[in-house]
């Protein structure tokens, strides 16, 4: 649990600090997590990416989109400032070239993620909590990491996101094909395919 303490002090510093440098701090947070998690297990460091891990990953990607291709829609229906929120999330795609930022959640920031969030931190949980409870924490750890944004839409986004790569880790989805879920997700959603219209 130290390292998801780690994670929230990093999260808070990396979307409260100033906004022309969030990219920066997202990316350092990233490497951060990422590094913690392959140091500490030699199960992590040994995975290897398969062809399989290509068309699963990819497929769990556009599943999870459609989830979120509706999911925008209630949000602005059921939430005040659904609309905004969403909004707000999308205006971070200006502050850096989308060349830029496709390579950083590609190469850093997602893998990172399912690194520290399914791979450490679930994994440890595991041990201990068995995996159904592994993994239902581990959802809720990740989507309250993204409290500090005081973007409740953004929090529900992250635990169902979260929810659903934590769920497929559980049933022993491989980590390669829930990285490259995650890549492809993180790009197309934020850079390619918005669920909203923007600029």
């Amino acid at each position: 649990m130290a390292g998801s303490v780690l994670a929230y002090l990093a999260f808070a510093a990396t979307f409260r600090g100033p906004r022309k440098r969030f990219w920066q701090r997202m990316t350092g947070t990233a490497i951060g997590l990422g590094s913690l998690s392959l140091l500490s297990s030699k199960e992590l460091r040994r995975q290897r990416l398969e062809p399989s891990d290509l068309a699963l990953g990819a497929a769990i990607a556009t599943g999870l989109y459609g989830v979120f291709a509706i999911g925008d829609r209630a949000a602005r229906v059921l939430m005040p400032n659904g609309d905004q929120d969403i909004g707000n999330i999308y205006e971070l795609r200006r502050l850096r070239s989308r060349l830029e930022l496709a390579l950083r959640l590609a190469l850093v920031i997602a893998p990172a993620e399912e690194l520290f969030w399914r791979g450490l931190l679930q994994g440890a949980l595991g041990r201990r909590l068995g995996r159904s409870r592994a993994a239902a924490l581990s959802a809720a750890l990740y989507g309250g990491a993204h409290l500090c944004t005081g973007n409740p839409t953004l929090v529900g986004a992250a635990t169902v996101a979260g929810a659903g790569w934590s769920g497929l880790a559980a049933i022993g989805t491989p980590m390669p094909a829930l990285v490259v879920s995650h890549c492809l997700w993180d790009v197309w959603i934020f850079l390619v395919r918005p669920t909203r219209a923007v600029s």
